[in-house]
């Protein structure tokens, strides 16, 4: 009984700190690189491009076939020199082969096949490293969005808290003849708005939550995330220039190492497609005999055994096919392959020529919102001084509430421009390490 009270009680507390866990975002990242169906969608192209490696390694090696017939028959038939029709026989008989053949040289189509094979296999690597980055900067992006949402509805009780006191304090005023029902009305109804305020950041915290449980793959119930330091704008900018983090992105990007395997694989093609101009050399070797047997006694066949090897044979053979004309499919074949090369090099510097502007922009979009954050800060902390200097002067009723409430507005604005100016920075500076092929869960 103790031991099973025991374990309830195990079970209890593991499923109660499952609950009250906190994802980390490195872990929201590992889990979903893990788990994604995307990724194990192209984790299996990879298996894919591999059994393609090994299929065209197999054509180096000589087909090995075992044949193997029989027949049966029965009757009688004419003796055209004793003119006499032999009884009626009943034989059955057989034939067993063994062949091989072997590619000998097909203009080095067969090598240039495997190299192109072992490319995609490259290329189905680089496709998973593409799909496991988009998925880390949505999961990052999602993850940023749900301390947004946290930071926002923190304020919005703030300011339902302080309206909730200013309520308490103009009942007391109007009660006692300081004010007039109005100025009451007024307060009431501002903390009303505060209170939807809080319903509503509420709401759009439960959203954000629930989109990145959704793109995580896992129930969104008591589903929860931890805080992340941010570190001063001054600090975070680690480049100098949009060129040293293009530099960089050369060497790292996955979109470039693709393309640049697909203008290596086209070249290959030109290759496979100039090998219909050379001739193709094939070998044989093969082993074969028969047997027969009668069922008749009277007309033994000899022995099983002897028969198969006495009629063994074996042959060894060549063939050379030269092409002369074949209604110039091989130069089509060969001019295809040149544009598709040509096609693969434009797409890799398209691609370098639109990674360089990503990067542009990022860098500047990076360094504005650095700013952007440092003004924010700057402005908050004002806004706060001013407002404990409204604070004082409406509770010793030197400020009006329309005054008050102007003032608190500011703050509130203030507290909403530096939420989001913070998140905007984080987010923009993870981008920028994105393309620099450094980690953006740290």
């Amino acid at each position: 009984m103790k031991t099973k009270i025991a374990l309830f009680a195990a079970i209890f507390t593991s499923v109660a700190v499952f609950s009250q866990k906190q994802w980390t975002l490195k872990e929201c990242v590992d889990y979903a690189l893990k788990n994604n169906i995307t990724v194990k969608q192209n984790r299996l192209n990879i298996e894919i491009a591999e059994a393609d490696v090994k299929s065209n390694k197999a054509n180096f090696l000589p087909s090995i076939n075992a044949s193997t017939s029989g027949n049966f028959s029965t009757g009688s038939s004419f003796d055209p020199v004793s003119q006499n029709r032999t009884e009626n026989t009943t034989l059955f008989g057989g034939a067993l082969g063994v062949n091989a053949s072997y590619t000998v040289f097909n203009g080095f189509k067969n090598l240039n096949q495997k190299k192109q094979a072992v490319l995609g296999v490259e290329g189905s690597k680089l496709d998973l490293a593409k799909v496991e980055n988009d998925i880390s900067l949505n999961v990052v992006n999602e993850y940023l969005n749900v301390l947004f949402a946290k930071e926002n509805l923190s304020v919005a009780k703030v300011q339902a808290e302080i309206s909730k006191k200013q309520i308490e304090r103009a009942r007391a005023q109007f009660e006692g003849g300081v004010i007039p029902k109005g100025d009451l009305l007024n307060v009431e109804s501002t903390a009303a708005n505060d209170i939807q305020s809080v319903v509503l950041q509420e709401n759009t915290l439960s959203i954000a939550l629930l989109r990145l449980s959704q793109l995580l793959q896992i129930p969104s119930k008591d589903f929860d995330i931890a805080d992340i330091e941010v570190r001063s704008p001054s600090a975070a900018l680690l480049y100098d220039n949009a060129d040293v983090v293009y530099e960089k992105a050369l060497t790292v990007w996955p979109d470039i190492e693709r393309a640049k395997l697909d203008v290596e694989s086209t070249k290959l093609g030109i290759e496979i497609a100039k090998s219909g101009y050379y001739p193709t050399i094939n070998a044989s070797l093969g082993a074969n005999t028969n047997y027969r047997y009668f069922l008749d006694p009277s007309a033994p066949a000899g022995r099983l055994l002897d028969q198969l090897d006495g009629n063994l044979g074996f042959s060894l053979g060549f063939s050379v096919n030269i092409p002369i004309f074949n209604g110039f499919r091989n130069d089509a074949n060969v001019e295809r392959s040149i544009v598709n090369n040509s096609i693969s090099e434009f797409r890799l510097e398209s691609q370098k020529l639109q990674l360089q502007q990503e990067i542009e922009r990022a860098f500047l979009d990076a360094k504005a919102a650095a700013k952007t954050y440092e003004a924010a800060q700057v402005s908050l902390e004002a806004q706060k001084e001013a407002f404990k200097n409204a604070q004082v002067s409406y509770d010793y009723g030197s400020m009006t509430q329309f005054d008050f409430d102007q003032v608190r507005n500011r703050l509130v604005n203030a507290e909403g421009a530096m939420i989001r100016a913070k998140y905007d920075y984080v987010f923009k500076t993870k981008v920028l390490k994105f393309y620099y092929g450094e980690s953006i869960v740290e």
